[in-house]
C-alpha cells in the first residue's frame, strides 16, 4: 500500500493550481478580470489622494496562441499616488502581499487580483511584466519582473532608475496573457461603462486590439472623501482576533485595551462592560488564560450597550455623485436615487445607495436592467445569484404602479468594510438579512418616488388628451351653436380652452 506524501505549497502556486477561485476561469473571463483587478487598483490610488482617476488602458494583439485564443498585450496607466520602489517588486510579484489588509472601505479585498493578472500572464505567455512607477519624487522607477511561483517571491530581472523631470506619479502596469477578447469584448464594455456611471469622477480610456479608441468622460471633479481606517467593532471580533490584539498591545491593564483596540468604545462603555463581565480593570491582558479569552469574546457579542460602528471607515457615493453617473451613462426621463443610512452585518458598517432610471435611454427589455455595485465594483456575473437581484425579483411592483415591460433602471451600491463576497472573483453578494433588508428599505423609498411621477404623469396624459378633444371639437360646437341662434358672430371659446390649458402647459 502506498503511503502517503505531505508537502507545503506557496500562496502563489496554490493560486497557479486554482485560478479559477480567483475568476481566472477561461480565456475570456481571464483578459476580462486582468483588465478590472489593475483598473480597480488604479482607481483606489487616485481615490486615496482625492486625485480625479486619469487611467488609460490599452490592448494589443500580439499573435495568434491557439485556434480559440490570442496572445494579448495589457497596459494600464495611471495617475494615482505610485509606489515607493521599496514595495513594488513584492506588490506586483508576491501574491497575498499588499495594502488591502486595512479595515476600512476599499475595493480591493484580498491583495490577490493585481497579483492574479500578473500571474496568470506569466503562466500562459512565459513572459515578464514591466511596472513603472513614481510618487511625484524626483526619480521614475521601472522593474522588469517575474514571479518565483512555488517560493512566491519577485525575480527582478532589471531595474532602472530614470529622472522625474515632470513630476508625474501614478503607476503603468504592462505584461502579456493570453485571452480571448472577442468573446469577452462586451463585457469589458459593459465593465468601462458601469465603471465611469459609479466613478463620474473618472477619466477611463480604453484601446482596443483594432484600435477603436472607447472615452468615457468625467462628469464632475467632485469626488467622496476618502475613507478613514478603523478598529475592529466589538460585535465583530473571534478568539484569533483577540489573541493577536492581546499579542501586540502596548496597553496594561483591560480598561485601556478595551478603549484603544475597539470601534466606538469610550471610557464609561469600557467600565460598564468590564462590570458586566466580571473582570478587573487593572487587569493586564497578557495575562489572562485562554479560557478568559474565550469567555472575553463571548461577553464582547452578548453586551447590549456598545454603540453601533459609524461610518467614517465609509466612502458612499453620495445621491449627487450617484445621481450624475446615472445620468451621464443613461440619461433617463426620471430619477430618483435614495442613500440609507449606515446599518450593519457581523459587526461590520455598510451603506446602502439605489437609483432608480425611467425613460430615456434606458431600454425595455421585458424586465428590468440590474447594476450591482460594490465599493464602486461593477459585478456583472452571477446576477441571479445577488441579493439584490432577490430582493428586486420578490418585490411586489403592481403597487407601485410599475410592470416589467417598463424602461427601468435600477442601480444598486453597496459599500463596506467587508462587503459580504460569496466568491474570490467577487462577483455577487451573499443574502445577508441586514443587507437584504436595507436594500428592500432603500427600493421601497424610491419606488414610491417613481410611482409619485407615474401617477402625475398619467394625470397630465389624462388631462392633454382632455384638452385635445375640446380643441378639436369645440369651434364646431361654437359653430353649430351659432347657426342654431340664427347669429352671425361666433361664441368665444378662448375662456374655455384657457380653462384647462394649465394641464397642457404641465405636460
Amino acid at each position: 500500500m502506498a503511503q502517503a506524501t505531505f508537502e507545503e505549497i506557496s500562496a502563489s502556486d496554490f493560486f497557479y493550481r486554482n485560478r479559477d477561485i480567483a475568476g481566472f476561469t477561461n480565456p475570456s473571463r481571464a483578459i476580462f478580470a486582468a483588465i478590472r483587478e489593475l483598473v480597480e487598483n488604479s482607481l483606489d490610488a487616485a481615490e486615496s489622494q482625492k486625485i480625479p482617476p486619469d487611467i488609460y488602458v490599452r490592448l494589443s494583439f500580439e499573435g495568434e496562441a491557439s485556434k480559440d485564443t490570442q496572445i494579448y498585450k495589457l497596459r494600464v496607466e495611471d495617475n494615482g499616488c505610485g509606489i515607493h520602489p521599496r514595495y513594488i517588486p513584492s506588490a506586483f510579484g508576491q501574491v497575498l502581499y499588499g495594502s488591502k489588509y486595512k479595515l476600512k472601505q476599499m475595493r480591493g479585498t484580498f491583495g490577490l487580483g493585481g497579483k492574479m493578472a500578473v500571474l496568470y500572464g506569466q503562466i500562459t505567455t512565459h513572459q515578464p511584466a514591466y511596472i513603472t512607477s513614481s510618487t511625484g519624487l524626483p526619480k521614475i522607477y521601472s522593474f522588469k519582473l517575474m514571479i518565483d511561483i512555488q517560493r512566491n517571491r519577485p525575480i527582478i530581472l532589471d531595474r532602472k532608475v530614470l529622472i522625474n523631470k515632470e513630476q508625474w506619479h501614478g503607476t503603468i502596469v504592462e505584461f502579456t496573457l493570453e485571452g480571448d477578447y472577442l468573446r469577452a469584448r462586451s463585457k469589458i464594455l459593459e465593465y468601462f461603462k458601469q465603471t465611469a456611471m459609479v466613478n463620474p469622477y473618472a477619466n477611463l480610456t480604453f484601446v482596443d486590439p483594432k484600435g477603436r479608441l472607447y472615452k468615457f468622460t468625467r462628469a464632475t471633479t467632485d469626488m467622496p472623501n476618502p475613507p478613514q481606517e478603523t478598529e475592529p467593532h466589538p460585535y465583530g471580533v473571534d478568539v484569533e482576533l483577540l489573541q493577536r490584539l492581546i499579542q501586540v498591545t502596548p496597553h496594561k491593564n483591560m480598561l485601556d485595551f478595551l478603549k484603544h483596540h475597539f470601534h466606538r468604545v469610550g471610557d464609561v462603555t469600557a467600565q460598564k462592560f468590564l462590570e458586566f463581565s466580571g473582570l478587573n480593570p487593572s487587569k493586564n491582558p497578557k495575562k489572562l488564560s485562554h479560557e478568559e479569552i474565550v469567555r472575553l469574546m463571548h461577553n464582547l457579542k452578548k453586551f447590549k450597550d456598545f454603540l453601533p460602528p459609524d461610518a467614517s471607515c465609509l466612502s458612499p457615493l453620495g445621491e449627487e455623485l450617484l445621481k450624475a453617473g446615472i445620468s451621464k451613462e443613461l440619461k433617463p426621463e426620471y430619477l430618483v436615487v435614495h442613500q440609507r443610512k449606515p446599518a450593519t452585518y457581523a459587526g461590520h458598517p455598510f451603506i446602502v445607495e439605489l437609483g432608480i432610471a425611467y425613460g430615456g435611454e434606458v431600454p425595455s427589455k421585458g424586465s428590468f436592467t440590474i447594476y450591482r455595485f460594490a465599493n464602486r465594483i461593477p459585478l456583472l456575473y452571477d446576477e441571479a445569484s445577488d441579493v439584490s437581484f432577490r430582493v428586486i425579483s420578490n418585490m411586489n411592483w403592481r403597487r407601485y404602479k410599475v410592470s416589467l415591460d417598463m424602461p427601468i433602471a435600477i442601480v444598486v451600491h453597496i459599500c463596506s468594510t467587508k462587503v459580504p463576497y460569496k466568491t474570490v472573483g467577487k462577483e455577487f453578494i451573499a443574502d445577508r438579512p441586514e443587507v437584504r433588508r436595507e436594500i428592500a428599505n432603500a427600493l421601497r423609498e424610491a419606488a414610491r418616488q417613481l410611482q409619485h411621477f407615474l401617477s402625475k404623469r398619467e394625470h397630465v396624459d389624462k388631462e392633454r388628451k382632455r384638452l385635445g378633444i375640446f380643441a378639436k371639437y369645440l369651434p364646431k360646437i361654437a359653430q353649430f351653436s351659432a347657426a342654431l341662434a340664427g347669429k352671425e358672430k361666433l361664441p368665444d371659446i378662448e375662456r374655455l380652452l384657457k380653462s384647462v390649458q394649465k394641464y397642457g402647459d404641465e405636460a
